[in-house]
């Protein structure tokens, strides 16, 4: 067996995950990196996250050449958390894969057992029903722990997604859009009575209200989300360049010359 030092400078196929493992261990005992050293679950948690929303982002712009790189960063977190746990004599990384392989031999009855699922509907009713049964939740309520932690888009979601199975749901997206055009109003008229509590339950409602018909369109929120805030960013800075080319800065600029430039930011992206 290779000692720690060994794997660290192995390059042989099919032991990359254990030098990973050795690299961490490596980084965090005694005269390893201080900064390493240093973190805990609660500090790294960031990085976590960070990490996570990189990895999409290169899957949701096609960017195959990196998203090696970025699913190496988000492996390093799995691992960073599991060399932790050991430290603290709670788990390792190989309790963390062997958790998941169980949990996915466990859940796939139809595939590694005798079940039958005929399409992908059946496996996630199966899926869910196993689930459900795991954590003890039959007696729970039905939502209860649904995207707990996950942001408020993708909650919503997956809140939504669950209680359609249940067959709470409109029959067809015109519901949905009523729904929209309600909860606008409603909106208006917390607005008009300038009732601020209210405003705020109202915007939370038509979110949710909007949230539900991605869901129908099968379009994940948080895509539509990253898009928005793309297009914003693209359009905004075209918008400036404009005002560049006519001497003026953001600072400078007048609404009225800041909305002609985003006009024309409009018209360029047309083009």
């Amino acid at each position: 067996m290779m000692t720690d030092a060994q794997m660290i400078e192995c390059e042989e196929a099919g032991k990359q995950l254990a030098r990973l493992r050795a690299i961490m261990h490596r980084l965090r005992a005694p005269g390893g990196c201080p900064w390493d050293a240093e973190q805990t679950h609660e500090s790294i948690v960031p990085n976590l996250i960070e990490e996570a929303y990189e990895t999409v982002d290169t899957i949701q712009r096609g960017d195959h050449e990196h998203l090696k790189e970025e699913l190496g960063d988000l492996l390093l977190q799995v691992v960073f958390h599991s060399e932790m746990a050991e430290e603290a004599g709670r788990f390792n990384l190989d309790d963390v894969a062997r958790g998941i392989s169980d949990k996915l031999v466990r859940r796939h009855p139809h595939v590694f057992g005798e079940s039958d699922a005929a399409d992908s509907d059946a496996v996630l009713q199966q899926w869910d029903a196993i689930k459900r049964g795991e954590k003890g939740d039959e007696e729970k309520p039905y939502l209860h722990g649904v995207g707990k932690g996950l942001p408020g888009l993708i909650r919503a979601s997956k809140l939504q997604k669950k209680a359609a199975k249940v067959g709470f749901d409109w029959p067809v997206e015109i519901g949905v859009i009523s729904k929209i055009r309600e909860e606008l109003l409603e909106l208006q008229s917390a607005v008009d009575s300038q009732d601020l509590d209210a405003v705020s339950e109202e915007l939370g409602d038509l979110l949710f209200s909007v949230v539900n018909l991605a869901r129908f369109r099968k379009i994940d929120p948080e895509v539509l989300m990253t898009a928005a805030n793309n297009k914003f960013e693209n359009r905004f800075g075209e918008m400036e360049r404009i005002l560049k080319s006519e001497n003026l800065t953001l600072e400078a600029a007048s609404a009225d010359q800041m909305e002609d430039a985003w006009e024309s930011a409009k018209q360029h992206k047309a083009r």
